[in-house]
């Protein structure tokens, strides 16, 4: 499970989602990335998913890089609570995501095989996805 060793703090205020990715919008490690289109919190859980298949798909050729981290704690209060009583305990952990984001990058295989799988990743995530290839200047 990926969460974080350590936290200065257990608990974090609620964020906002506003405007487009400006840090991790290139493809930096590999020759091909996964890119965000939407906005959206993506747990733990589904990039763990998202990595299973993308390694599957390419049958452990290739270098697979993961560029976003779940390092924002997501509370939940429980089932049939009353109001007050502060604030509830971490559930899970969560990236936030915001769109041009490149999510996952990988080298070492033909366009038409990363194509593939980076379609059957985004099947896995909860926000629209598209294939980017690398900028060589």
């Amino acid at each position: 499970m990926l969460m974080p060793k350590r936290q200065k703090f257990r608990k974090q205020q609620r964020w906002r989602f506003k405007g487009v990715a400006h840090r991790g919008n290139k493809v930096v490690f590999g020759d091909f990335g996964m890119m965000a289109l939407e906005p959206k919190l993506i747990t733990n859980r589904q990039i763990e998913a998202t990595r299973r298949t993308i390694s599957r798909s390419l049958k452990r050729a290739g270098n697979i890089w993961i560029t976003v981290y779940p390092d924002i704690p997501y509370t939940k209060k429980p089932a049939e609570t009353r109001m007050g009583n502060g604030k509830g305990n971490v559930e899970y952990y969560v990236a936030k995501v915001l769109p041009g984001k490149v999510l996952f990058e990988i080298s070492g295989v033909t366009e038409e095989i990363a194509t593939k799988a980076f379609w059957l990743a985004g099947q896995k995530l909860p926000i629209k996805t598209k294939l980017v290839r690398r900028e060589t200047l």
